[in-house]
């Protein structure tokens, strides 16, 4: 095992990371920015370095002051998290070239299927499902309606190399085409530094499912189930769970088959996680993957009882995979929750002094925070908080204790999505599984909460996590 990795990332998922090297003996250095000066990633690790100010091109941004801070503390290797980094292929490049190991995929493959343009290109031919998409030529006065005439609205514009849901618009009509290709490009230009900007076919009343993988550098590649990702806001997944309710043993085979497929096909190593879009008649098409840890890896984790992190730093010391694809099991039902710091009703960032904070404990939770009482969150950063994650022997078993533990959580000093969160999980869509990605509404948001309390955290105590 490594001796000493440095963590380029901030917030819960350099907690998380920390964690795991504590336990398999591996020292772990933090770095942080005049922002997070106090967070408790700083506090966690076993060293931590200033590398500038808040703003994150200054900071966990700076490739050249990372690598300097890692070789200068003597770490081995660099995990970069999930954001920041964690997909950039220069980044990947340069840790190689200073002599340290990159805890993901190669500058090689992120190039290959990190962005949805080079995906394309390098899986025409396989069999992988494509939703209808063109690249949008800027410097072409009237392309983009050329290409929406062809395609048919709705449609959908994004930044070629975004993620999360950022730049994305859903058009309509073509009166509103323009507009949204010229938000695309800026988004992408200032997050990207690009401003490349496509056109996808806007598909009605799908879901989002994603298949977990995990691939060594001998040639294995093998699949950890499917995760539940439809519940969103402004394009961005607020709950996940797994396994899937719509999501039939045959569907299973096919998507695990054709995520295995795009990952070889790139010659991935590490873990990564490949997307979809499941239409009302099992249709799938893919949406892109994701060349890193994801945020929603608890789920995962709780019902394979695998620890995704150890995977990784496994595979980055050259290991080869000790689990068979026949070997994977999976037991119960995981659903995890996203807390933001945000107004519920418009999901605008809030910002402020985390006055009072309580996270609940009882068996069957999980809690990966990134924050503590007397923490400061700024707008710098993205704006979540935690993750809330439960485990029951069922999904109704795990919706109760789901239900339960949001009560009992406890921020306080500015607005999260706590509430929000509470009315999903009280909603009959959510109970019965009839719900799609568009299914947060502003109607939806507004509705009263439905009282439904769970049955007792007591009656699950045997179960744990």
């Amino acid at each position: 095992m490594f001796n000493k990795i440095l963590i380029a990332n901030r917030g819960e998922i350099a907690c998380r990371i920390i964690r795991t090297c504590r336990r398999l003996g591996t020292k772990s250095v933090a770095i942080y920015s005049d922002a997070d000066v106090q967070a408790p990633h700083v506090k966690l690790a076993d060293e931590a370095y200033h590398v500038g100010p808040p703003r994150a091109a200054q900071s966990y941004l700076n490739i050249e002051k990372i690598i300097s801070v890692a070789k200068a503390c003597g770490a081995e290797a660099i995990h970069p998290g999930y954001g920041f980094l964690s997909e950039n292929p220069a980044f990947a490049e340069k840790v190689a070239e200073a002599g340290l190991v990159f805890i993901g995929p190669s500058a090689e493959a992120l190039l290959a299927i990190g962005n949805k343009a080079s995906a394309r290109q390098l899986l025409e031919g396989s069999g992988v499902p494509f939703i209808p998409r063109a690249e949008v030529p800027l410097d072409e006065p009237g392309k983009a309606a050329e290409i929406a005439d062809k395609f048919g609205y709705p449609l959908v514009v994004k930044p070629s190399n975004a993620g999360g849901g950022k730049g994305t618009s859903i058009v309509p009509t073509q009166d509103r085409l323009d507009e949204a290709v010229e938000y695309a490009s800026g988004v992408a230009s200032r997050s990207f530094g690009t401003a490349a900007v496509h056109i996808e076919r806007y598909l009605e009343n799908v879901r989002h499912i994603e298949i977990q993988t995990v691939a060594d550098s001998l040639g294995n590649t093998i699949h950890l189930m499917e995760r539940e990702c439809s519940w969103q806001r402004r394009y961005q997944k607020i709950v996940e769970e797994s396994p899937s309710m719509v999501v039939s043993p045959l569907l299973r085979q096919k998507l695990a088959a054709t995520a295995v497929t795009v990952m070889k096909e790139a010659r991935y190593v590490n873990v990564g996680t490949v997307e979809f879009l499941v239409d009302s008649h099992n249709a799938f098409y893919f949406l892109e993957a994701n060349c890193r840890i994801q945020v929603e890896h608890p789920v995962t984790e709780l019902i394979t009882r695998l620890d995704m992190v150890e995977l990784q730093l496994n595979i980055a010391l050259g290991q080869r995979l000790a689990l068979p694809q026949e070997k994977v099991l999976a037991r119960g039902h995981a659903i995890e929750a996203r807390i933001y710091a945000e107004d519920p009703d418009t999901f605008l960032p809030s910002a402020g002094l985390i006055t009072s904070y309580r996270e609940p404990l009882s068996p069957g939770i999980r809690v990966d925070s990134g924050v503590c009482k007397g923490y400061e969150v700024t707008p710098d950063y993205d704006p979540m908080l935690a993750k809330l994650i439960v485990w029951g022997e069922t999904r109704e078993e795990a919706t109760d204790i789901m239900i339960e533990a949001l009560q009992d959580f406890v921020i306080e000093g500015l607005q999260t999505n706590i509430p929000l969160l509470s009315k999903v999980f009280s909603h009959p869509a959510f109970i019965s599984g009839d719900y799609n990605t568009t299914i947060l509404t502003p109607e939806f948001i507004k509705a009263p909460v439905a009282s439904r309390r769970g049955r007792g955290l007591s009656e699950y105590w045997r179960y744990g996590y």
